[in-house]
């Protein structure tokens, strides 16, 4: 544990170097939800049936757990950089854990995202968005994204190394823009036609979102909802320890057994 804990921490420092080493990457991935709730805020929030400052309330929890579900694209890609320029093979010949790599890439993508939360959550208080639980329930909130967010990074490491091409990683993260439409994120989905709505509600997304509503003391759960969202906080740790318990394992065997 100790080995993995120093080997894991190099990763970790090396790969914030990275993040450090390419600002203008860093910069795009913290505007982007900002951009986004403005944008579906003052946009959006004028087309529904909620009024402008009510949908933004409702937008908020919702963006961020689509921001944290954006784990799956980066991960993926990074990981998929790294193995097809050969980084992964060096990595391997050194006498360090094998689950060093993997998991200093998740931790140093939680760093970036912890720090990115906070200027997101400034921006939705000034348009409007309030936490209307208690401080405890709110932290739980942040912690409950955290976790989600880790857990994705996760599955993305692991599809990264088994693309192994930035291009198709690229390609296939991109089209992870699609769950969090096929959510509650953006819109109620008590008004979907039954299937739609029981697919949306079994999303892990779904799940997240109406945790982070359901502590933040922003919206009620809606009734005859799927279990995942009848039950957010426990759906959300169960999407999480699921996600963890299948990726984590198969992304450091993965590292591990290289190219086989």
């Amino acid at each position: 544990m100790s080995t993995l804990a120093y080997d894991g921490g190099a990763m970790l420092g090396r790969q914030l170097r990275r993040i450090r080493n390419n600002p203008g990457l860093l910069v795009l991935t913290q505007t982007m939800p900002i951009t986004m709730l403005l944008f579906f805020g003052y946009v959006f929030g004028s087309a529904l049936a909620m009024p402008g400052e009510q949908y933004r309330s409702f937008l908020v929890p919702g963006l961020l757990v689509a921001t944290a579900a954006n784990g799956i694209m980066t991960g993926m890609f990074q990981a998929a950089q790294d193995t097809h320029r050969g980084v992964m093979d060096r990595f391997r010949t050194l006498p360090m854990s094998r689950a060093a790599v993997p998991l200093g890439q998740a931790a140093a993508d939680l760093v970036v995202t912890a720090g990115g939360t906070v200027p997101f959550l400034l921006v939705g208080l000034a348009v409007g968005w309030r936490m209307e639980g208690s401080v405890f329930e709110a932290a739980g909130a942040v912690g409950l994204l955290l976790l989600f967010r880790f857990a994705t990074t996760w599955v993305g490491i692991f599809l990264g190394m088994l693309t192994r091409n930035e291009e198709a990683a690229g390609q296939l993260g991109g089209a992870t823009f699609i769950l969090p439409l096929l959510s509650n994120a953006y819109i109620p989905t008590e008004g979907l036609p039954d299937w739609l709505r029981t697919l949306a509600e079994w999303n892990p997304i779904s799940a997240v979102t109406m945790a982070l509503r359901d502590l933040f003391g922003n919206a009620r759960v809606p009734d005859g909802a799927a279990w995942p969202v009848a039950h957010p906080v426990a759906g959300s740790l169960a999407w999480c320890a699921v996600l963890l318990a299948v990726f984590a394992p198969l992304a450091v065997r993965r590292y591990a057994r290289g190219e086989r």
